[in-house]
């Protein structure tokens, strides 16, 4: 489901016994090709943020999930642009059923503290 990750990424920060044992590698956020654009462009009330939006912009990895459900290359490429209007330095993985290497996206080091702040 679409969610705010702010407050679960700074979970990792604000909560000293879950800084102590843990730290937060990456942020992935998947999506879904086919219905994607629709999120991106949902109309939502004065003060209400994009969920999808937030979560793109807020992502070291996105994976580009079912793009067998959107077989034209042209708008997969579209699909990519938007993202990376969001999030332009962001890797986008293809994948069907969220099939990825494991190595892309754990141990990879992508969780940048100050970029997020950035965005608040």
């Amino acid at each position: 489901g679409l969610a705010d990750p702010a407050p679960v990424a700074q979970t990792f920060f604000v909560d000293d016994d879950v800084r102590e044992l843990y730290t937060l590698d990456c942020i992935v956020a998947v999506t879904d090709a086919k219905h994607l654009i629709m999120r991106l462009d949902d109309e939502k009330p004065e003060g209400v943020e994009n969920e999808a939006v937030e979560q793109l912009a807020f992502a070291d990895r996105v994976l580009l999930n079912k793009i067998d459900l959107v077989p034209e290359e042209e708008e997969l490429a579209k699909i990519e642009a938007r993202i990376r209007k969001i999030n332009p330095d962001c890797p986008i993985i293809r994948c069907q059923q969220s099939q990825v290497d494991w190595k892309q996206i754990i141990g990879v080091g992508g969780f940048d503290l100050d970029r997020v702040l950035g965005f608040e």
